[in-house]
């Protein structure tokens, strides 16, 4: 594909699709962003790994579920992030 076609596909997801999916972007944003700060408030000290990543991804899909309750992709993606976070710290 080239990047023409890209940027068209990239404009009707984010003007059209997502904003009327999950709402304005920078509200949406900023949500995640408040959610996001919280985590690495409360987590252990020491870099970011993987596990950091599924919580705040998980994070990231309550944020968007928040402003949408009706699109399960949400609620579907944030327990399969959790499980992965869960098995990244018992496995």
């Amino acid at each position: 594909m080239d990047r023409s076609t890209v940027l068209k596909q990239a404009e009707q997801c984010v003007t059209h699709d997502r904003a009327a999916t999950h709402g304005d972007a920078e509200d949406s944003f900023a949500s995640i962003a408040a959610l996001w700060e919280w985590w690495m408030i409360h987590r252990d000290d020491g870099p970011l790994d993987a596990y950091d990543v599924a919580m705040m991804m998980s994070l990231f899909k309550h944020a968007r579920a928040a402003s949408n309750k009706e699109h399960s992709d949400n609620f579907v993606d944030a327990c399969g992030y959790l499980a992965l976070a869960s098995e990244m710290t018992y496995s």
